[in-house]
């Protein structure tokens, strides 16, 4: 069967095309998988493993050459399992004591809570700004969102609003210094 024709079946979802696929492709698929693991057991569940990712692949995937991207995927596969192999040997050939264990989670814990203090940072550092944009006159609102946000020129900002360059200069100054009181009013460290 054609290739173009195998990849309409998997279009259309028909299990067919995984038949034909493994009928076409099955040699070529475990002589790339061969080839990087030498084990006709972990080569055989690479060939299945690269069916079920072409099934989940296509669509949304419409490769053109279909036995490039079952190979790269076998491939992929085969690397992926060669790697957990040597992974598990290089544990079984160190023993790691419980304290090295403990020491590493208790880094993990603290590396994950130094990046959630963030986020809730983060979080209250928008409410905040949000707040304080809300108390803006629509103009000022304006002026520091083109400014700071679209990045317009002073220029721009000066044409839009039908003013003076140095009044978008001064009007962006004071609700910097706003701003700035605002969050320290809120005890939020600049």
């Amino acid at each position: 069967m054609e290739d173009a024709r195998i990849i309409e079946l998997f279009w259309d979802r028909d299990e067919t095309a995984l038949r034909e696929t493994a009928g076409k492709y099955s040699h070529f698929c475990f002589g790339i998988a061969w080839k990087i693991l030498a084990s006709r057991e972990d080569s055989e569940e690479c060939v299945n493993d690269t069916w079920l990712s072409a099934w989940e692949s296509i669509p949304p995937a419409r490769p053109s050459i279909l036995s490039a991207f079952l190979g790269r995927i076998t491939r992929n596969h085969a690397i992926d399992r060669l790697r957990k192999k040597y992974a598990a040997k290089r544990m079984d050939l160190h023993l790691t004591s419980l304290s090295d264990i403990t020491d590493e989670v208790e880094a993990l814990n603290r590396q994950l809570c130094v990046s959630l203090e963030r986020q809730v940072e983060a979080k209250e550092l928008i409410r905040l700004i949000d707040t304080f944009l809300e108390g803006l006159s629509e103009r000022d609102r304006d002026l520091f969102m083109r400014r700071y946000w679209h990045m317009d020129s002073i220029a721009e900002l000066a044409k839009r609003h039908g003013i003076s360059e140095s009044s978008v200069k001064s009007n962006l100054f004071r609700t910097r210094k706003k701003l700035r009181k605002a969050l320290l009013k809120e005890r939020y460290v600049i």
